[in-house]
This record gives structure tokens, sequence and C-alpha cells, in this order.
């Protein structure tokens, strides 16, 4: 039996009875047809559709379909619904959460030592400030996909958090360049006679959020009141199809990737040019610089191939290779940043040993 169901919406969740006609028919399964299949022909597809209730003695077999969003819609015009998009996309939102809440523990318990160092200070800084950009950016998604699930769909709210997911995710790239600047200016020293630390922590909060906040609103302002700030199908994020405001993250985002490339290289090379200090305070100092280059020398190309790969969706919609891999890098991110962001710094571990040899001596 087939159902034929039109809607000017994207439908995310729907159940249907089927009475059963032909009692000699038996193993009823749940499909759908999806236009995607066969290079465009389309065929039935069970991916999402599940028998929730085959009952002979009611004479009734009840079907259920539901698609959730995954984080493919973040570059992909289609937002393809598939179940093991879905499950990659929400195991790795809890694993990523749950590292990020980690990192600013870590970061909390460890603040008083590393206020002594301004270098360090401000590398901390950054790192917090990316470590929320990126829980916050979560939590909206989550909000943001239970809105577009819901089956009854609310504009307003979705522009709302498609907002805030913007602005969020441009936060973690501008305050990744921010931690790159910082970088830079304690290598060359640019700019000259030197800035204090309320000046770098202004530059730097102004670069980590201002700037996303102009790029956010600025996008909002110009494609919200024709209605092409959000899709056609009310999931909450960019649209592409008509305004192309997806760009207005796209752009920024790699362009920031490939600047944090172009400054590892300049300040690699100033520092193996550059003799080894003989005071503490230089040797310290050094010590913090090598730390930013290793967490930029990961992290920056970790985000370069993830939303490389999200650069592909665009390209090419339909390659499912392409969605499974954008889905799985994506949500590692919490994690990198906890392991190459916190963990990996030396001076956390020392403090770590100190903490957990404080904890056995009171025992």
């Amino acid at each position: 039996m087939i159902v034929l169901v039109q809607s000017t919406g994207d439908i995310n969740n729907i159940s249907f009875t089927f009475d059963i006609l032909n009692d000699t028919l038996g193993n009823p399964e749940c499909v759908f047809w999806n236009f995607s299949l066969f290079n465009g022909l389309g065929g039935w597809d069970n991916e999402g559709c599940e028998v929730v209730l085959n009952t002979n003695e009611t004479g009734t077999v009840i079907c259920n379909c539901n698609h959730l969003t995954s984080f493919s819609i973040l570059m992909s015009p289609n937002s393809p619904k598939k179940l093991y998009l879905d499950i990659i996309t929400y195991i790795g939102v809890g694993i990523s959460m749950v590292s990020l809440v980690i990192c600013l523990i870590i970061e909390g318990l460890i603040w008083r030592k590393i206020r002594k160092n301004e270098t360090s200070y401000l590398r901390h800084v950054s790192i917090v400030n990316i470590a929320v950009s990126l829980l916050v950016a979560n939590i909206w998604f989550i909000i943001g996909a239970a809105i577009s699930d819901a089956e009854v769909k609310n504009p307003p709210a979705c522009t709302a958090a498609t907002f805030f997911i913007h602005f969020f995710y441009l936060a973690l790239f501008f305050w990744m360049l921010a931690s790159a600047m910082l970088l830079l200016y304690r290598t060359t020293n640019v700019f000259g006679g030197g800035l204090t630390k309320a000046s770098m922590l202004a530059i730097g909060f102004s670069l980590g959020y201002g700037a996303p906040l102009i790029i956010a609103t600025v996008t909002i302002a110009a494609t919200a009141p024709d209605n092409k700030y959000i899709r056609d199908n009310a999931v909450c994020w960019l649209n592409w199809d008509e305004s192309k405001a997806l760009l207005a993250f796209v752009i920024p985002a790699l362009s920031i990737v490939v600047i944090n490339l172009i400054i590892l290289v300049v300040v690699l090379y100033k520092i193996i040019r550059r003799r080894v200090g003989t005071t503490a305070a230089q040797a310290d100092e050094r010590h913090v610089l090598l730390v930013i280059v290793k967490s930029l020398a990961v992290l920056t190309p970790f985000f370069g191939i993830t939303w490389g790969l999200g650069a592909g969706i665009l390209a090419d919609p339909t390659n499912e290779g392409i969605h499974i891999a954008f889905a799985f890098f994506n949500s590692l991110q919490g994690f990198f940043i906890l392991v190459f962001g916190t963990l990996l710094d030396s001076k956390i571990q020392d403090s770590r040993s100190l903490f957990v040899t404080c904890i056995v001596i009171q025992v």
C-alpha cells in the first residue's frame, strides 16, 4: 500500500496506520521514496523508518519514520536525512560537550598558576573562549535540531537558533585567529613598543566576539526581511539556494584556517632562527610559545580538514562519503580542543600530578 503526503514544510516525524487487507501477506516493511537514489531516479529506502506495531488481531500495521538533524546541514544545501549521520552527530555532540566541560573545569583549577606568565595567561583566555564558543554552539545546534524536528514549525524560533549557531561557530574561529595573532605578536613584536595585557585582552575580545557579531547581524539583516535567512524546509541553518547566506560562515571560517596556517609557518621560521633565552623568564616564554605552536599546528589543520570537507559537500551534495567524514570530524572538535589545547600543556600536566600527589598525601 502506498500513501502520498504533500506538505509545504519538512516532515521529520510521522506515523501511518495501515489496514491489513490480505491476511496471506506477512513481514511488512516501512519504506519511503528517496529521490536521491540511483543518480536521481529514486528508489525505496527504509532509512529511519520502522514497523512499530504489527497487530494481526486488529488487522493494522503502524509505520513510523523519524529523521533527526545531522551536522551535514551545516554545509549541505540539501540537508540529507540519513539515520547513520544522525547517530554520528548526536554521539559526537555528546562526546564533544563532555570534553569541553572537562576542559573548562581543568582551566578553572589551574587558572591561578597560569596567570604568572602574561603570554600563558592570554593563551588560556583564548582556549577558554574557544571551548565556551563551541560548547554554546553545540547547545544551540541541539536546540535548533529540536525546533527543526518539531511537528509544528516555528520560523521565529528557528531564526533565533540559526543566528546563535552562526555567531558562536564564527566566534570559535575568530578566537583561534586571536590565538594565532597573539603568537605572531609575541614572536615577532610586530607592534613595536608593546601592548599592555589589558590592550591585548580588548583586541582579543573585539576580534573574538565583535567580528562574529557584525557578520551574523549583517547576514540576518540582509536576508531575513525577504524570508531568505533560514532554509525553506524549516531546517535551522543558513539558507543556500536563494540567498547564499551560508557563505557568511564558509568564507570567514576557511579564510581564518588559511591565515592561521600562514602565521604558523612564519612563527616556526622565527622560533627556529631565534636563540634560546638564557634567563628563566625567556625560557618560560619560549615554552609558552611552543605550546601555542603545537596547539595551533594540530587544531588548525584539523579544522581545515573538517571545513574543507564541508566545502566538498557544497561542491558535491550527493556524496555520502563526504557527509560521513564531515559529520565525524565535526563531532571530534571538542575532544581535540581538550587534548591539544589543554591536556598536552606540560604545566597543566605538572599541576595535575601535584594535585594527585596532594590527594594521596591527605589520604
